[in-house]
């Protein structure tokens, strides 16, 4: 799939790390290091601005080596970039650790998937199917 995109960053275009990823890695776009105290967070952009064809969506998702070993996560997981925006890809970083961590220009702070979804046309009605689970919520089925 080709997909038009904006590079204004000073970094290569995201690019998958094997053949068979889901995720490219983004990269943080910055002029000066950004430095994240224990549970701060920030908007880091990335100088990316792409385009997407209509019934796509581009998920910005955490890379798990960072939330693993570092406790850096990103608010409002997955991000969803739609069809139609235009402006800059920006990524919400938060730091769950109990150290600072400070992000430099070129780190590689996130992944994004490109998926296909569907549009809903609502069908309104007074009842739903019966299925073995029912209105069980949370937790329901044990431990």
């Amino acid at each position: 799939m080709k997909i038009r995109i904006i590079n204004r960053s000073h970094h290569a275009l995201p690019q998958y790390a094997t053949p068979q990823s889901a995720g490219m890695d983004l990269c943080a776009n910055l002029d000066a290091p950004v430095t994240l105290p224990s549970l701060g967070r920030a908007l880091i952009p990335t100088g990316l601005y792409i385009a997407l064809p209509q019934g796509y969506e581009a998920q910005i998702r955490p890379r798990s080596g960072l939330a693993l070993k570092k406790g850096i996560t990103l608010l409002n997981t997955p991000g969803t970039i739609d069809a139609d925006y235009r402006g800059e890809i920006g990524v919400i970083v938060a730091n769950l650790s109990a150290e600072p961590f400070t992000i430099a220009d070129g780190d590689r702070i996130a992944q994004m998937v490109v998926a296909r979804h569907e549009t809903v046309c609502w069908e309104a009605v007074e009842r739903l199917d019966d299925t073995a689970r029912g209105d069980g919520g949370f937790g329901h089925t044990g431990v």
